[in-house]
């Protein structure tokens, strides 16, 4: 290759990394600027259903009053904005700031330094999250709602972080701590709405609740989940009615574990956080024998192998030493030494907590056994279970 098309390669290349970093930084501003945009429309969302909520205890608490006034909003607001203010989507806004009213929210008013403004001034000189702010102040003869850009690209965001349709959806929650933990999740897990749609109605906080100590259910609450140890990603049951398996038609365990292949990234969302898929029916061999596991999975938290075996009958106390000897084989034989001890979870069709108990030493942190549902469960049978 001569000089000149030596050249020439290096220029290609060249341009080539300068148009890709210039795609890569417009696609980035672009996200940030949907996702500072989103967390204003949610902010004025928020105190637009605070007007509404404070004009109604007013000595103004008729339903019809109440109705009129929504209507009213709806079509002033329409008309000097366009779409968006509907007068279900103005409902949407009273049950949002009902829902969420315990939330810390700057007010959208700085025409005068006021205590609460001064307030937020000194939570912002000290905020870890928002770092050195200033608060400006507008003309007292301003009576306009006004919000700060400093309020609106900092503080904001962090109070609602999610979009429009995931408070819609958290608005419908009754129990605080549920709906704090929802929160939490779909933060972290950077869910669409249509995965909080479905953790939502799967029961996801009541089946961790089923699952852990119950002293730590308001841990899920101001949290998350936290997984620290071997019990942390248990869940009871496990809930898989996005197989498409009908609970009544038969099938076997190759049937289910295809299955699942099929919607591996849906599995490993119902499995929890941290988990990574290495194979399906993953052989090692001893004593010239050959052993499969169905699924062996990897926990980045835990960081250690979870080898998952599949039974569509009733757990019997061979299915638990033969996960004995799956885990034995990856301590001694796979893991390395920065790598915890390996996890082996029997999802089953019908779990006996008395064979587990039975087969397993009391100490034991390794082998679990949970039942799996092909359907989604109901949330009183559910919320029911965790009272008790």
């Amino acid at each position: 290759m001569n000089k000149h098309s030596q050249k020439s390669t290096e220029e290609i290349t060249s341009v080539n990394n300068l148009l890709s970093q210039a795609v890569q930084l417009v696609q980035a501003a672009r996200q940030l600027v949907v996702r500072q945009t989103n967390s204003v429309m949610v902010f004025t969302y928020f105190h637009i259903g605070k007007l509404i909520i404070e004009d109604e205890q007013d000595g103004k608490q008729k339903a019809e009053y109440g109705k009129s006034t929504i209507k009213a909003l709806s079509k002033k607001l329409t008309k000097e904005f366009g779409k968006g203010f509907s007068a279900t989507n103005i409902e949407q806004m009273r049950s949002f700031y009902n829902a969420f009213a315990d939330k810390k929210v700057p007010p959208p008013i700085p025409q005068t330094v006021s205590e609460e403004l001064e307030s937020l001034h000194d939570s912002a000189l000290t905020s870890p999250y928002l770092g050195k702010q200033e608060i400006t102040q507008t003309s007292s003869e301003d009576s306009h709602y006004h919000i700060s850009e400093t309020v609106s690209q900092k503080s904001i965001a962090v109070i609602f972080p999610l979009a429009w349709s995931h408070y819609i959806l958290l608005s419908r929650i009754e129990n605080q701590e549920e709906r704090s933990f929802y929160e939490i999740e779909s933060v972290q897990g950077n869910w669409s709405v249509r995965e909080l749609q479905r953790q939502i109605n799967s029961g996801l906080f009541e089946r961790l609740a089923l699952s852990t100590d119950k002293l730590k259910i308001r841990q899920l609450a101001a949290k998350g989940q936290i997984i620290e140890k071997p019990e942390d990603v248990l869940k009871s049951p496990y809930v898989l009615e996005f197989l498409g398996l009908q609970e009544k038609k038969s099938y076997s365990e190759t049937d289910l574990e295809t299955a699942i292949i099929s919607k591996v990234e849906h599995f490993l969302l119902e499995m929890g956080k941290g988990f990574l898929f290495q194979g399906r029916q993953v052989r090692f061999s001893f004593d010239e024998e050959h052993f499969f596991v169905d699924l062996v999975l990897y926990n980045r938290l835990l960081q250690c192998f979870v080898l998952i075996d599949l039974k569509i009958g009733k757990l019997k106390h061979q299915d638990i030493g033969q996960m004995q000897m799956y885990v034995n084989y990856y301590d001694r034989y796979i893991k390395q030494e920065f790598e915890k001890p390996t996890i082996g979870i029997i999802i089953c069709k019908d779990n006996s907590e008395a064979v587990v108990e039975i087969t397993l030493p009391k100490e034991n942190r390794q082998i679990f056994a949970s039942q799996y549902k092909l359907y989604l469960p109901s949330k009183v049978e559910l919320k029911k279970l965790v009272s008790e």
